[in-house]
């Protein structure tokens, strides 16, 4: 499944039984300008209703319910008291990337190394247990707050 491809969401919602309203076009939009980030209900609703003030904060939480149901978006917990979303549309990858938290700021960075592949292999084998994704999450100071 390609970023890139303009009609990934209607495809995907077409597939699933689903039609492509404009509430669920200017949200999943949202991500597209966004991406990278990890955006919380409350960011994309602010976002939203800069430019769609008709668009409330309970159709925000329903699409994003949906979206993350039909494996669009991913929702990622930093410990920090709130759900955060990001896009999900690199299947190819096979898992999630791994993400570096700043304990004093708050700053997320992404990690694209893939360095447990080995070990999940030998999880597999010695304990007998299909890996099907995991997520990995390392707290410390970034670069700005160490100093």
């Amino acid at each position: 499944m390609k970023k890139d491809n303009p009609n990934i969401l209607l495809n995907i919602l077409k597939e699933n039984g689903y039609k492509l309203t404009t509430q669920r076009k200017i949200i999943f939009n949202i991500f597209t300008e966004n991406e990278g980030a990890h955006l919380s209900p409350e960011e994309i609703y602010d976002k939203v209703r800069d430019k769609h003030p008709d668009i409330g904060i309970a159709t925000v939480y329903r699409t994003l319910q949906l979206l993350e149901d039909l494996d669009i978006l991913y929702k990622v917990n930093f410990n920090d008291g709130c759900s955060r979303y990001e896009l999900n549309l690199d299947k190819d990858a096979g898992h999630h990337h791994h993400h570096l938290i700043c304990l004093n700021c708050g700053k997320v960075i992404e990690v694209e190394l893939d360095l447990l592949e080995n070990l999940e292999e030998e999880i597999e084998k010695s304990c007998e247990f299909e890996i099907v994704d995991h997520s990995v999450k390392f707290y410390g100071y970034c670069k700005s707050c160490k100093k």
